[in-house]
């Protein structure tokens, strides 16, 4: 794409764009509500499909987000003068099974596909098979030198179905197991998501993997899990670096238990079991899986939009604001008809975000930093286009400043409070509570640490490289709301991720009041133009497994 935006796009803006009155000097430099909503309602209508990678939904929503930011005088942030960053992604979707079943005692159990289980693949192939293999127990899954634990104790996986419990080995600890607080009690780890527990059943030569699913532990229901309908995503990988795994996915929790139950195992005993560091993987035996897909499978070339204003006295120090542009495109109709699964506030919301932050940077002084504005391709299929930049950097993140991501906003109201989600890794935190005193607010730490939301978002591709971050995201717990406080909180939180997380209900509602979002995301202008118009680099905090990768780089920050 040149730097020119597209006719495309400009004919959107002029059909979907309802003209609010230009904001004076001051106020531009405010967050205002009302232009929050309208980018929103623009983003979220049916127009973009919901915004699927690798569709015309995408196609648009490209042309869209260049011309708005384009707009807003911004220059193109991506490589060579360009505003997209080209992310190449491998698309599957699984077909009817052919087989599913689970054979025990002599006899089989069929299995429906997202009712006892949910499967893809990561395979580049027309078709995906598991005949007859072994399944294997391995608690939490967890391979933790540092923390002294090691739930394989050697047992070779190759050719086998790994069984994992979600979450880390201390989530449900007692006082006295040997797995209390070695994980960080509730605050999950990397070790208790997913993808870890798949990126481990694959380092181990398995031919699949299935997690065991339990609410409380995924922080999800299992209509959550399902919610990609046998579709998956993946960067596009050479050939050795392709994972072992055909199938990779979910057994829903009653499910789970009869499996277990069946080879004569306790589940319930293994979980109490598997919080033991002499914890050894156990074989169902007698029982082997079967199943075999038809796979549609392509490569389609997604996009990461990037934009940029250049910092007037050092260009090359670069401050990061991300959010996500995909949700989950066009699924099965809901109660009310609607198909597209569009994500008007996970996470249109949070790009709507960006651009009312560009607008208060371009109504001020230059920034002395560059600020970078990065609206990522498939966050919602593994953080695939922050990773993808975060291996293929346009700017040195080395020289990048921070990273600063919102994905996700309450829409409840003002509140007295913001969430803080990962307490204690970096000095960002800090930065937070500071702005939020200034707005007569105060931080509170994420009532629901063991959803591993600081492992969540786009943001935690730049953290794994050593880029200081801060999220924020409104489901990381009950804010205390100005109206019905943290009853009230709760309750939007119960609601928004019980209902219309991930479902066509994530629209704009009459219930919707973005006055406290306004509030979130000024924060975030605060805390990036403070960053912008000083000298100082954010720290990680001692503790943090991030500190180490950062200091390596320190001598490009003399």
């Amino acid at each position: 794409m040149t730097k020119r935006s597209p006719a495309l796009a400009s004919r959107l803006i002029a059909a979907l764009t309802v003209t609010l009155p230009l904001a004076s000097p001051v106020h531009a430099q405010t967050i205002e509500p009302q232009r929050l909503e309208q980018s929103v309602r623009t983003l979220a209508s049916d127009l973009f499909e919901g915004r699927a990678p690798g569709t015309v939904g995408e196609q648009r929503t490209i042309g869209y987000l260049v011309a708005r930011f384009e707009a807003l005088g911004l220059e193109p942030g991506g490589p060579d003068g360009q505003w997209v960053q080209t992310v190449p992604l491998l698309h599957t979707k699984l077909g009817t099974a052919q087989k599913l079943g689970v054979a025990q005692g002599g006899s089989t159990t069929p299995w429906t596909f997202g009712k006892q289980v949910y499967l893809s693949t990561l395979q580049p192939k027309d078709s995906v098979a598991i005949d007859n293999a072994p399944l294997v127990f391995v608690g939490h899954g967890v391979s933790a030198p540092e923390r002294g634990w090691d739930d394989f104790k050697g047992v070779d996986l190759k050719g086998k179905v790994a069984i994992f419990l979600i979450n880390d080995p201390d989530f449900e600890a007692a006082k006295g197991e040997d797995a209390a607080g070695r994980f960080g009690g509730r605050t999950m780890t990397y070790y208790g998501r997913w993808t870890y527990k798949f990126e481990e059943a694959a380092r181990r030569g398995a031919v699949g993997a299935l997690i065991v699913h339990d609410t409380p532990g995924a922080g999800y229901g299992w209509n959550v899990v399902i919610s990609p309908n046998g579709e998956n995503y993946d960067l596009v990988r050479p050939a050795a670096a392709i994972t072992s795994l055909q199938m990779q996915g979910w057994i829903e929790g009653a499910a789970a238990d009869a499996l277990f139950s069946g080879a004569g195992l306790d589940l319930a005993a293994l979980r109490k079991q598997a919080r033991s560091k002499g914890f050894r993987p156990v074989e169902l035996k007698g029982a082997t899986l079967s199943a075999a897909f038809p796979v549609t499978q392509e490569v389609v070339k997604s996009a990461n939009v990037l934009a940029r204003i250049p910092g007037a006295k050092r260009p090359d120090e670069t401050v990061m604001y991300g959010a996500h542009w995909d949700a989950y495109g066009k699924g099965a109709p809901d109660a009310k008809g609607r198909v597209y699964r569009a994500g008007a506030n996970d996470d249109a919301l949070g790009i709507a975000s960006l651009f009312e932050i560009a607008r208060a940077f371009k109504a001020g002084p230059d920034p002395d930093r560059s600020i970078l504005f990065a609206a990522w391709t498939a966050e919602e299929r593994g953080l695939l286009g922050s990773e993808h930049y975060a291996s293929n950097p346009v700017w040195p993140l080395d020289k990048t400043v921070a990273n600063l991501t919102i994905d996700i906003l309450q829409t409840a109201g003002k509140a007295k409070d913001v969430i803080l989600v990962g307490k204690g890794q970096d000095t960002l935190e800090d930065d937070l509570a500071r702005f939020a005193a200034q707005q007569g607010r105060v931080v509170t730490q994420e009532s629901l640490p063991e959803r591993g939301l600081f492992y969540r978002a786009d943001h935690f591709s730049m953290a794994k490289r050593g880029v200081p971050v801060l999220l924020m995201m409104g489901i990381a717990g009950a804010s205390d709301l100005v109206e019905g406080g943290r009853t009230a909180g709760q309750a939007w939180v119960d609601a928004y991720t019980g209902q219309c997380y991930h479902q066509a209900c994530d629209v704009v509602d009459e219930t919707w009041k973005l006055d406290g979002a306004a509030q979130d995301v000024g924060l975030m202008l605060d805390i990036g133009r403070d960053l912008a118009g000083s000298t100082r680099w954010p720290q990680w905090k001692a503790g943090s497994e991030f500190k180490a990768i950062r200091d390596r780089s320190a001598a490009a920050r003399r």
